[in-house]
């Protein structure tokens, strides 16, 4: 039951709502939660809630496209994301800023396999750094 918990947490802590999974992710490990396999559990929901956050930003564009496209402020936004898009999202494991990043990814239509890459290795990166200085 704990690997579904971490699941769960790790999830939640990477969609807009304010949660953290590093407590749940420590907790394991000190409870003698092979790393490995907390790595994997915590990376597999993180990784799965920013996939949502990018397919809900997609689904967003397609009903504020008209809207975005028409004002001059959402048009010069639309220019800064697609030029600093994919350097952006090398801040999307931050917490706070980063689960927004993720969502306006898909806002963007950033390639799905980069944005993949990119957000989702840092994802990872980070519970390997937090069992590193957990252990």
């Amino acid at each position: 039951m704990p690997e579904v918990a971490l699941l769960f947490s790790a999830f939640l802590a990477a969609t807009i709502f304010p949660f953290s999974s590093e407590i749940a992710f420590v907790t394991a490990i000190a409870n003698d939660m092979p790393v490995y396999k907390a790595i994997t559990i915590a990376s597999i929901g993180n990784v799965s809630a920013i996939i949502v956050n990018y397919w809900f930003g997609y689904w967003l564009y397609e009903k504020t496209h008209n809207k975005l496209e028409s004002s001059k402020v959402g048009t010069k936004s639309l220019e800064y994301g697609k030029k600093y898009g994919y350097p952006i999202l090398f801040f999307s494991w931050l917490p706070v800023i980063g689960d927004p990043l993720t969502l306006v990814a898909g806002v963007l239509r950033l390639n799905f396999v980069l944005f993949l890459f990119i957000a989702g290795f840092l994802r990872v990166g980070r519970y390997v750094a937090i069992a590193y200085l957990a252990i």
